[in-house]
């Protein structure tokens, strides 16, 4: 197992003790939220290992995209439990990843590779942002981060929307 895919097995690690810390001690000691940020910069440090070294694997092309949705979907959801935000943006969230892995599968197996446009990238990055602001303890982060949490909820289906639309062809109902 190259380096790049230790780094993504770390992260996968790192939920669970992330999710922990959170129901321990909640947002009071920032503990959680230095975790995530930590999980959270294991991304891009895998990926440009992984494209500068050129140890892409089938192992992390699949694996490292689905730790990002389980470390960004922990977070939404302890801080659903937390009573920080609402729940049905986060249902919207999830069914949004939920329905484009489906599709991305859909494609693959069609031979079809649906690469990352620039809404699915304002999508994470907004989550991602979000999840920060909302994870630390500080009322001013807080406040903007509700802010940028609806934006990620619109940014999320705008970018779920432009997958489908412009890959319409997986959709071939004669082959399915």
């Amino acid at each position: 197992m190259n380096i790049a895919n230790k780094i993504t097995l770390v992260r996968l690690f790192l939920i669970p003790v992330f999710v922990i810390v959170f129901m321990i001690e909640g947002r009071s000691m920032n503990i959680a939220a230095i975790i995530f940020i930590v999980a959270s910069l294991t991304d891009a440090l895998d990926g440009h290992l992984a494209r500068s070294r050129n140890l892409i694997t089938n192992f992390g092309k699949f694996v490292d995209p689905l730790v990002d949705k389980v470390l960004t979907m922990a977070a939404f959801l302890v801080l659903v439990e937390d009573g920080t935000i609402a729940a049905w943006p986060v249902i919207i969230i999830i069914s949004r990843e939920l329905i484009i892995t489906g599709f991305r599968t859909l494609a693959a197996d069609s031979g079809i590779t649906i690469a990352a446009s620039m809404w699915g990238k304002a999508k994470t990055t907004s989550q991602m942002i979000a999840l920060v602001m909302l994870l630390l303890n500080s009322q001013l982060l807080n406040g903007i981060g509700m802010y940028v949490y609806y934006l990620a909820v619109i940014l999320t289906v705008i970018s779920g929307v432009d997958y489908i639309v412009k890959n319409k062809k997986v959709l071939d109902l004669e082959n399915i």
